[in-house]
């Protein structure tokens, strides 16, 4: 066993080894609930630790926080320790960062609008082609005006502008209508009553500190508390997971052939990241799986079932643990034989049996060889983590994360001009001309009203001139009207 290797666990007390140099062609742990699944995940975390790889690891039931302090001994563990070899195990804790969207269980995990992209963001607003395509023209429109869409309030900001300048829109954009614009902006108030508001905005976390190993080398667990976000905003926790493989694909350079990877990824509840989601997002996720590998980077997704995974996801997962099924209709029993199928076989091995009859604790493991290729299953028994099983209380917690070396870097959010302010003040500008125009208006209407008749000498007359028109006036209406009495006399005879 080479230093980069994980004791996953032993059958017939031979180890069974996830290698380093696979680790970067991803992985599964599947099984009923209580069957084991979050100590296999942890066994994992603090192999990748040990061997100085970083860890970003999804905390959906609150009970991974463990992994910071050390495990007590007990006689289950010295039972498996028996039967497991496992050299250099010691009961100790790992390097842990704590995050949270929130901002209450840890350090403020937040991103941009315009980071997180339409695509994903059309799919958390559950959008419909047409809203879709109006959002892929905010984005586009954002660009070409130079406008940053960095939190919710600026993207809510430009689209209320583009419906003001929907008609001179539409021959670059196509049709903006009010109903498209106010159906995402419905959207973005439910982001907000669930608090997810939070996510979006500066500073933006860096990928830099969720890729970073202690003093003594070991990679530290990056450990996102989900419990409150799946809770009760599942899509946005499936959108920030999207994201987070998105730009990592996206800025990391390439790292060719390596003994370990640079960077492995924890994703529970894997099911979120795929239900509802449409085909292109779930296109992108296929494309960004194969393809990240080549970055160094290794996906391991933890759910309920593999078939929570599309096909074109699951047959690129190297490791697969596979914890107890149980049979209680005919769709498990179908379950059943799919999980059975996706093995290689071993003789003498019933796996479609065995699966319903594994204990907790055990699992059917099928790993990469060192030329890649997919080892006959074992029936292991999951070595005992080093780390304490369950979680820390409120006071170890806080402790940690008030020694933390990002401690301040996220705390406070950072409100800098972006789309709102300018689009604001270009309307404060716009109304400032408006208002500047009808002053002058009615200025030149005054102007106007007040300026002398054409042939007036002067704008007031004196008494005595008014007398004198008035009677001129007199005059010439006397004369006028005895000429016309004349000649219409003259025209009567």
């Amino acid at each position: 066993m080479a230093a980069a290797d994980i004791v996953i666990g032993a059958e017939d007390k031979q180890p069974v080894l996830q290698l380093g140099a696979m680790s970067n062609r991803h992985g599964l742990i599947a099984g009923a609930t209580g069957t084991g699944k979050t100590v296999t995940l942890q066994v994992l975390a603090e192999g990748f630790s040990r061997m100085g790889v970083p860890v970003f690891a999804a905390d959906v039931k609150g009970d991974l926080s463990g992994i910071a302090a050390p495990g007590k001994p007990n006689r289950e563990t010295d039972r498996r320790l028996g039967l497991i070899p496992h050299e250099g195990y010691q009961q100790r804790g790992y390097p842990v960062a704590f995050w949270d969207v929130y901002g209450k269980s840890g350090h403020p995990v937040r991103t941009t609008v315009s980071e997180m992209g339409p695509l994903v963001l059309a799919n958390l607003l559950e959008l419909n082609d047409t809203q879709s395509g109006v959002l892929y023209a905010a984005f586009r429109i954002a660009d070409e005006q130079g406008l940053l869409l960095l939190d919710l309030k600026d993207l809510k900001a430009l689209l209320a502008w583009m419906v003001e300048q929907s008609a001179e829109l539409r021959a670059a954009y196509g049709n903006i209508t009010s109903a498209s614009v106010g159906a995402i902006q419905r959207g973005l108030l439910v982001l907000e009553e669930q608090g997810a508001d939070q996510l979006f905005g500066e500073p933006a976390v860096s990928l830099s500190d969720l890729m970073q190993t202690d003093f003594s080398g070991n990679g530290v667990v990056s450990l996102l508390d989900a419990t409150q976000l799946v809770q009760t905003a599942p899509r946005v926790y499936a959108a920030l997971l999207l994201w987070l493989m998105s730009e990592l694909f996206e800025d990391l350079p390439e790292a060719g052939d390596s003994d370990r990877p640079k960077l492995v990824l924890f994703f529970d509840e894997a099911h979120l990241l795929f239900n509802g989601a449409p085909k292109p997002l779930v296109d992108k996720i296929e494309q960004v799986v194969r393809l990240i590998r080549s970055k160094g980077v290794g996906v391991y997704f933890v759910s309920q079932s593999p078939l929570d995974i599309p096909e074109s996801v699951l047959g690129q997962l190297g490791l697969k643990v596979e914890h107890a099924l149980r049979a209680f209709t005919p769709k498990d029993r179908q379950v059943i034989k799919s999980v059975a199928q996706g093995f290689r076989a071993k003789p003498g091995v019933d796996v479609e049996r065995i699966v319903t009859e594994l204990e907790t604790g055990e699992a059917l493991v099928s790993a990469l060889d060192a030329k890649g290729a997919p080892q006959p299953v074992s029936r292991a028994l999951i070595a005992p983590p080093e780390s304490r099983i369950g979680p820390l209380d409120a006071t170890e917690r806080a402790d940690r994360i008030a020694r933390s070396p990002f401690k301040g870097k996220y705390d406070q959010g950072i409100d800098r001009e972006s789309a709102f302010e300018l689009l604001k003040a270009r309307a404060d500008r716009a109304s400032a001309g408006a208002a500047e125009e009808k002053a002058q208006a009615a200025a030149a209407r005054d102007a106007k009203a007040a300026a002398p008749k054409p042939g007036a000498g002067r704008s007031r007359q004196s008494a005595g001139e008014a007398m004198m028109a008035s009677a001129a006036r007199a005059i010439g209406s006397s004369l006028g009207r005895q000429l016309i009495r004349g000649i219409l006399g003259s025209l009567r005879k």
